[in-house]
């Protein structure tokens, strides 16, 4: 006689939650979405202009890098609950810092070899975001005036250093700099595939995504984001390290700008003091159009990468198409606001869950 085994009822207390809701309460459901559809009107629209074509799709990937390595760094910085409205001006800052500090004594720079001048351009840039976590987390002055005012503080000084020394706000010539060639061949270098020319900073940023996000789903570091952001207080009282968090996140961002400075002074063989010029919004608006609430203690590091690509495609869609520039601005604005009631949206929907 064989005994057959009655499967255990299941608890009605245990709801299923279909693969549709999983995906759909995602932090960066809502930036995935976004980006096919983006993608599928510019396909439509500019086809004629060869929208769907290897060459837009590395001028779109170029665009992005640069951006997603900076949105990235402050996603993270927002989880915790903080901002950083400076990280556009430290790129500036960062990038005439590295140049002053290799162009010639007769010029008005300092002429120290690269490797030492970049160790030290480093040093100082991250010495900028201790300073404004530091600042932070002594004074608990809400993040966003302390970052406002490094703001004016860094981009000033990317003016009038390089103009007091050298009586110039940009300065060439670094591929004149010994050493260029091995900084170039990592940073700088174009890599041709399909026929199209892409820049090796795809693959930095990448990576950096990849890092990022093995950091903040993976790891005790990335609980402590999430738990930093919901409630630094309760986080404290069990433990958390919160002031060294932040400021360690305030260095991430100030290192992402200097990787993006370092990045774009190889390509472009210059530094500009007004490069990075308003990145620091375009950072946060990608990041919150990848899913990062404003409040803090939920978001995705995955959406704030693709809210930067999002930006890049618009942008070269725009160029393709032959649109008044303007537009951007507009779609900026408009993208922000649905961005914030979506995301609003879906966190109601995870927390029902």
């Amino acid at each position: 006689m064989t005994q057959e085994t009655a499967s255990p009822p299941l608890d009605e207390r245990v709801r299923k939650v279909s693969l549709a809701t999983r995906l759909g309460t995602r932090p960066e459901f809502g930036a995935l979405v976004a980006l096919i559809v983006v993608w599928v009107f510019f396909a439509i629209v500019a086809n004629d202009n060869n929208f769907v074509s290897w060459a837009t799709t590395a001028a779109i990937l170029n665009r992005a890098a640069p951006l997603g390595i900076l949105a990235v760094a402050v996603a993270l910085l927002m989880i915790s609950g903080e901002f950083d409205l400076s990280v556009g001006s430290v790129v500036g800052f960062a990038g005439m810092a590295i140049m002053l500090l290799v162009t010639s004594s007769s010029q008005g720079g300092y002429a120290w070899p690269l490797l030492p001048a970049l160790l030290l351009a480093v040093v100082i840039t991250l010495g900028v975001g201790f300073l404004n976590g530091l600042m932070v987390v002594t004074t608990k002055l809400p993040s966003f005036i302390i970052t406002l005012g490094a703001l004016f503080v860094f981009r000033g000084l990317a003016t009038a250093i390089p103009r007091t020394l050298t009586n110039r706000t940009q300065l060439g010539a670094f591929d004149s700099i010994p050493g260029f060639d091995g900084l170039n061949a990592v940073l700088g270098q174009k890599v041709e595939l399909f026929g199209a020319r892409f820049d090796i900073g795809i693959l930095w940023w990448l990576v950096i995504t990849a890092l990022a996000t093995w950091v903040l789903t993976r790891t005790r570091i990335g609980n402590w984001i999430f738990g930093v952001g919901g409630d630094d207080n309760a986080s404290r009282n069990v433990g958390v390290p919160v002031n060294k968090l932040k400021i360690s996140l305030f260095m991430t961002t100030a290192f992402a700008a200097f990787l993006v400075a370092l990045m774009q002074v190889t390509q472009f063989k210059s530094a500009d003091s007004l490069r990075g010029e308003l990145q620091e919004f375009n950072a946060i608006i990608a990041a919150v159009v990848g899913g990062v609430l404003l409040t803090g203690g939920y978001g995705s590091v995955i959406g704030a990468a693709l809210g930067a690509l999002i930006f890049a495609m618009v942008q070269q869609g725009i160029i393709i198409t032959g649109v008044d520039g303007d537009w951007f601005k507009v779609f900026v604005g408009a993208i922000l606001v649905v961005a914030v009631i979506f995301n609003n949206f879906v966190r109601q929907q995870a927390q029902k869950r």
